[in-house]
């Protein structure tokens, strides 16, 4: 995989690449269990209302943002529906996380580690490596956290942070500006062709699908 010593570094992508998800965030169960918490938080709004005005606020924000691949950030959403439902005094930029919290809690419908993946990287452990994804902070380092991936990459960049997604390449930028190599010395290993495959190709990267590399587990 690594090419004789010509790849120096790995870019990994982190859902269904490194933990396989499940979520369903648009149900009226998952809305309702948020919407049940909220009210011990001082916050009154019924699911189908909360459903609704994350969804208008969301694709505001995308809507507005001026880049092709824009991302926003779960929290501050979260903190604008509270501020404005809110029937007492409340704190909305910590009820924004926490509901952001809440909210993955109860939209969450499968959470593993891929054993493949835990392989290939505990065999290139002395590799350097960072992720790269698609991926909210609020709840996501703590998912990493969890499984012991966090502190087994050099970094990790989630794009809610920049508040741009891949295919986006500046995100692929930003890590081989940390990485301190060359496109060409570093391999890119996702799941999705458009995201993980085709943009850090464009930079001159090397690139493979998840399937592909856990061939070299």
């Amino acid at each position: 995989m690594l090419q004789n010593g010509k790849i120096k570094g790995l870019i990994f992508d982190c859902y269904k690449t490194l933990i396989d998800i499940k979520t369903d965030e648009k149900s009226r169960e998952t809305n309702e269990r948020v919407s049940n918490w909220l009210l011990y938080q001082g916050v009154k709004i019924g699911p189908d209302r909360l459903r609704e005005e994350y969804r208008w606020k969301v694709a505001g924000r995308l809507g507005n943002s001026g880049q092709k691949y824009p991302d926003i950030r779960i929290e501050e959403i979260f903190a604008e529906i509270c501020a404005e439902n809110a029937f007492r005094e409340i704190d909305p930029y910590w009820l924004g996380i926490e509901t952001a919290k809440v909210f993955r809690t109860a939209s969450l419908r499968k959470l593993e580690a891929y054993p493949q993946s835990l392989r290939l990287i505990e065999k290139y452990r002395n590799v350097p490596k960072c992720i790269v994804s698609n991926a909210q902070r609020v709840f996501t380092e703590q998912e990493l956290r969890f499984f012991g991936l966090y502190d087994r990459f050099n970094f990790v960049i989630m794009s809610s942070d920049h508040r741009i997604k891949k295919p986006d390449t500046r995100l692929f930028k930003m890590a081989l500006d940390r990485l301190g190599l060359e496109p060409w010395e570093v391999l890119s290993i996702g799941d999705t062709p458009e995201n993980d495959i085709y943009a850090p190709q464009s930079l001159g990267m090397n690139a493979m699908h998840i399937h592909s590399a856990w061939k070299y587990a």
